[in-house]
This record gives C-alpha cells, sequence and structure tokens, in this order.
C-alpha cells in the first residue's frame, strides 16, 4: 500500500490547452546560457525573408536542459529505429542553410 500512495503522490495532472496544443512552428532554435539557466528561442525562418521572428522561449535550469537532451536523444533514437537516419542538412559553409534547399530568391 505504501508504493501505492507513492505512484499516486509523484503522478502530476498536466492540462493543455487548446491555443497551446496547437503548437507553435519552428525551423531554427538559437540555445545561449548562463551560469543558473539555458535559454531555448525557437524561430521561424521564412525563404526570402531578410527577417526571422523568435516564436516562443523557454528558459531551463541546467538539470532540466540536461533531462531534456537525455529525452530529445532517447526520441531520435526510436524515431530513426523506425523511420530510418534523420539527414542533417548544411549549408555551403556548414551552418544553417538559409535557403532551405530550394531556389534562391529573387526580388
Amino acid at each position: 500500500m505504501a508504493e501505492e500512495k507513492k505512484t499516486v503522490a509523484n503522478q502530476i495532472n498536466i492540462e493543455l490547452n487548446e491555443e497551446v496544443a496547437g503548437g507553435v512552428y519552428s525551423n531554427l532554435a538559437v540555445i545561449t546560457h548562463s551560469n543558473s539557466e539555458f535559454i531555448l528561442d525557437f524561430i521561424r525562418v521564412m525563404p526570402g525573408m531578410p527577417k526571422a521572428q523568435v516564436k516562443s522561449r523557454i528558459i531551463l535550469t541546467p538539470q532540466h536542459a540536461k533531462r531534456l537532451m537525455k529525452a530529445l536523444n532517447e526520441n531520435i533514437s526510436k524515431f530513426e529505429a523506425i523511420n530510418g537516419v534523420i539527414r542533417d542538412i548544411q549549408g555551403p559553409d556548414g551552418g544553417f542553410p538559409i535557403n532551405f534547399g530550394g531556389p534562391t530568391p529573387l526580388a
């Protein structure tokens, strides 16, 4: 009985409202950190647009950031086991491909 109480006490009721459930699309993340926190800025970059906008900012403790990294690694491994290796697309300089691999925009 003590184990059952312990399990119930460790459960969290998580609510997801409609606005948040829709999600926010991001195709670039910028990560910075201080000695006490990690900041993840999720950005939407659009082809041919000179500006990009931060759509969401998440601030994590170092411990939470490490747990997130482990969870992402685990989930990517599971995904790739089912769907094959995720191809890493890079620009000509090894960085983020600003044109997304499509035609160069002309204006």
